[in-house]
């Protein structure tokens, strides 16, 4: 996600501080690590929950008017609220496999919300130039076919920046925090950067406007200036669609990459191989995009993650993705096609299965 680089500091900070004092709550050693950010709608986050979440719901108050979201896996909940209420382990293992969530938990994870709460609110307090101050509303549990997804449950309908922690606890399997803010929220506290400056925009349209010696009356072209900006921010043009056609590659493999590559050789495109941690951004910068090919074991989250990013990068002009795994369920099929994948392939791959699929999303002749 571009931009929003102060907001990524502030929530950087503000979460490990938060999970180094929740920690210390809960007498367990407690890590919250900012790994990732993306923007998401709604309808997109929980279209795809497998889990169950518990959502604090954060007021932002003063200058900068809001409400934003902090969106735990029921299950690490679960964990926290019964680990602070002393609940033996064999008793929280089983609320975790059964979703149960008591009167008695809500009020526990109140208290760890609170300790959140106050480390965002020191952080922000410190870091935004005006006025903040952050105030826990509540909470709201949310079950995927159980509990009703409305317009404004278990958060209003609308954009969000994401901003996604893993959370790390010795002994214990925990699963990840998300921060969704809205979009608008978000250029509140991380205005995008200023169209160019009122200065250079005179100076642009008085030279425009003065007709160069022995000029006629025919129209005289102009700078562009932007006019409002959108409210997501994105970058002057569409990345990856400028440039000799490419395709591109992310596998970890150096071995099945060139499997890969040697198979799509056929294209006459231009081939550019990448791991599947490389800055989508920057292969995108090297050619006009046709297809993304991205190759792994199984395709769990870390192969997802790499659609997710694409999809977000290219959301106003979606590039075709085929996804290669060796080890595929149905959960995972669906995730695939849910984050943007046209096609999926098992490892290892047929060269002629691929050549077949390729021809088929770039459009290229069949003989």
């Amino acid at each position: 996600m571009d931009g929003y680089v102060k907001l990524h500091e502030m929530l950087e900070t503000a979460l490990r501080q938060a999970g180094e004092e929740a920690g210390m709550l809960l007498g367990q050693g407690l890590t919250a690590t900012l790994t990732d950010s993306l923007t998401f709608s709604k309808a997109a986050y929980f279209g795809d929950l497998d889990d169950g979440v518990f959502v604090l719901v954060v007021e932002s108050r003063e200058e900068y008017p809001g409400q934003f979201h902090l969106v735990f896996n029921l299950r690490d909940a679960i964990l926290m609220s019964s680990l602070l209420l002393g609940i033996p382990a064999p008793r929280i293992k089983e609320k975790q496999r059964l979703s149960i969530i008591e009167p008695d938990d809500i009020d526990a994870f109140g208290e760890i919300g609170n300790m959140i709460n106050g480390a965002m609110n020191t952080t922000f307090q410190g870091s935004l130039s005006g006025k903040a101050h952050l105030k826990l509303l509540g909470s709201k549990k949310y079950v995927p076919e159980i509990d009703p997804l409305t317009d404004d449950d278990p958060l209003p309908n609308g954009d969000y920046l994401m901003f996604r922690s893993r959370l790390e606890m010795e002994g214990q399997e925990m699963h990840h925090l998300d921060v969704l803010i809205p979009v608008d929220l978000g250029n509140q506290y991380d205005p995008p950067p200023e169209a160019p400056a009122a200065a250079a925009v005179e100076e642009a349209a008085s030279s425009a406007a003065a007709p160069s010696a022995g000029a006629g009356d025919g129209a005289v072209d102009t700078p562009g200036v932007a006019g409002d900006e959108a409210p997501v921010r994105k970058a002057a043009g569409v990345a990856g669609t400028v440039g000799e056609e490419m395709i591109a590659v992310f596998e970890d493999s150096d071995e099945e990459r060139s499997q890969l590559l040697e198979s799509l050789k056929f294209t006459n495109f231009k081939l550019v191989e990448s791991t599947l941690n490389a800055d989508v951004k920057e292969v995108f910068s090297q050619g006009n995009v046709r297809l993304v090919l991205i190759g792994s074991q199984d395709a769990d989250d870390r192969e997802l993650a790499v659609c997710i990013k694409i999809n977000a990068l290219r959301q106003d002009q979606p590039v075709p993705i085929i996804m290669c795994a060796q080890r595929w369920t149905r959960t995972a099929v669906l995730k695939a096609l849910k984050y943007g994948a046209r096609d999926i392939i098992i490892k290892p791959c047929d060269p002629a299965e691929l050549a077949s699929k390729v021809k088929r999303l770039c459009r290229l002749p069949s003989a």
